[in-house]
């Protein structure tokens, strides 16, 4: 008989930790709709105390989905549960993902506290969370480097508590996969009650083991994979749902079945990279441009005769179209729609498509080809227009021997605003004519070119730090003229400013 595991999908949470990678709420609710059509079982919706803004999402997620479960994170505090129940009221099946800290270090460190004090505030945190929910699930943060005895001993009292999942979380991930299988297995064999229990694992991926340690405990007996799209996370990132899903799926020698349509893989990953402006590495597996890609004229000889002498996957299994249509100046909005669609974007709404299609026009005009992203940038501009400071016009003079000097218009709620400035180069020339305008005490603290793909012709997109009256804020810019792509990240780090 095939096992079941479930697959909690973190990336509303933990995912969006990432710095300049947070979602507004309507962005939130369109990630988790794709999420519960993508098939996962329990969706980690937020953080309730940590802001208004996150206590929003929850409760929002919660009416916008339908059976996937809820799942709302907390502290072993009272208050942090109140919040979180609230949170819940409406979703239709609810979890309260409860936990603290067990590793010495941990305990030492961050609670300058003993073992004996932090079962007890486990144990009462799990029982006061069942005081309003019947599914409780528990973390053990930092399981990864607490040993293995003391944290059965956890386990077993707060599955006793009413437990109905617990979580070792390899939260620095720092656990070799046969450490961490062990672990898990430890667990299995030496927690009375465990079966009352589901084990699941939450694995980081700091020495990128993630996805290796999360296979081990799934063989050692976890029956919850703690995941996110894209692998996307704290610091360098989670344990990534499509690399557990398509693993599962082409290893018929593990027994072992979810309920992803993996179908829907490809669209989601490019509809959650969109949303985060954080572009996916080319050789990122499963969903990077180059995982079904092949250079070498040995290879590209094998595939032509047997796709499978070097794909153990079919594109088409992920939600790849490997039936490319090219978008060109003579692409009609159907093809510009259905483009749209494969990467992830909701354009049922007429008069979004056709405010895409004239900006796919203008930049079909600049290019040969526009590329999957250049329409994922199309697609979010629309969000631009809405912002109180918008780039009317930039002009730039710059050159060998010449120095530069920059022109610059802004709209700012309606009105127009015009400056000029020279520079050292002509992104400084831009920027210096920009705070001219711009009367504020903020400083330029990360320019980062993203990436410029393919031709010289393509899009570039530059991601940017601010800092603004002691706060960092993010932007993202995207053009086929870099100095333009940093003007608008710069203004897109305004727009944030509180």
């Amino acid at each position: 008989m095939t096992d079941r595991l479930y697959i909690f999908d973190t990336t509303l949470r933990d995912g969006e930790q990432v710095p300049g990678c947070q979602l507004n709420t309507v962005e939130k609710i369109q990630v988790a709709k794709a999420l519960e059509q993508l098939g996962v079982d329990v969706i980690e919706a937020g953080f309730p105390i940590s802001s208004p803004g996150d206590f929003n999402s929850v409760i929002e997620i919660s009416k916008a989905v339908t059976w996937p479960v809820v799942c709302a994170l907390t502290r072993a505090v009272q208050r942090d549960i109140d919040v979180a129940v609230e949170s819940l009221k409406y979703a239709k099946h609810k979890r309260i993902h409860t936990g603290i800290g067990t590793s010495d270090e941990h305990i030492k460190f961050k609670f300058n506290s003993t073992r004996e004090d932090i079962i007890e505030r486990a144990v009462a945190a799990v029982k006061y969370a069942r005081r309003f929910v019947d599914d409780v699930e528990f973390y053990a943060e930092d399981a990864g480097r607490t040993d293995n005895a003391y944290l059965a001993q956890v386990i077993e009292a707060v599955i006793k508590a009413g437990a109905t999942v617990v979580n070792i979380p390899d939260t620095t991930g720092y656990c070799t996969p046969q450490e961490f299988g062990a672990k898990i297995k430890y667990l299995a064999e030496h927690v009375d009650g465990i079966d009352r229990a589901i084990i699941s694992t939450h694995c980081h991926n700091d020495l990128g083991l993630a996805t290796a340690n999360t296979l081990e405990g799934v063989l050692n007996g976890a029956r919850q994979v703690e995941v996110t799209i894209n692998g996307i996370g704290e610091r360098a990132g989670n344990t990534s749902l499509e690399e557990i899903a398509m693993i599962l799926k082409c290893r018929r020698d593990i027994d072992i079945e979810t309920n992803i349509n993996t179908k829907h893989i490809y669209p989601t990953s490019r509809m959650v990279s969109g949303l985060m402006n954080m572009p996916i590495q080319p050789n990122k597996a499963i969903v990077g441009r180059n995982a079904f890609s092949h250079s070498s004229g040995i290879h590209q000889d094998g595939v032509l005769k047997n796709a499978h002498t070097y794909e153990i996957m079919d594109p088409k299994d992920v939600g790849i179209d490997d039936n490319s249509i090219v978008l060109t100046a003579r692409s009609g909005r159907a093809a510009l729609k259905h483009r749209l669609h494969i990467n992830g974007v909701d354009v049922s709404n007429e008069r979004k498509l056709d405010t895409i299609y004239e900006k796919f026009l203008q930049l079909a005009d600049q290019k040969r080809e526009v590329t999957d992203a250049d329409v994922m940038m199309l697609a979010g501009a629309d969000i631009a227009e809405q912002h109180a400071v918008r780039l009317d016009f930039l002009q730039v003079t710059t050159g060998k021997g010449v120095k530069s000097v920059a022109s610059i218009g802004l709209d700012i709620s309606g009105q127009k605003f015009e400056a000029a400035s020279s520079g050292n180069g002509p992104v400084d020339a831009a920027i210096k004519a920009l705070k001219k305008i711009i009367l504020k005490q903020m400083t330029l603290k990360e320019f980062t070119i993203q990436a410029i793909s393919k031709g010289s012709d393509d899009v570039g997109k530059v991601h940017m730090q601010v800092e603004y009256d002691g706060q960092m804020y993010y932007g993202f810019g995207a053009n086929t003229d870099i100095v333009t792509a940093s003007v608008e990240a710069y203004i897109d780090c305004i727009n944030k400013f509180k």
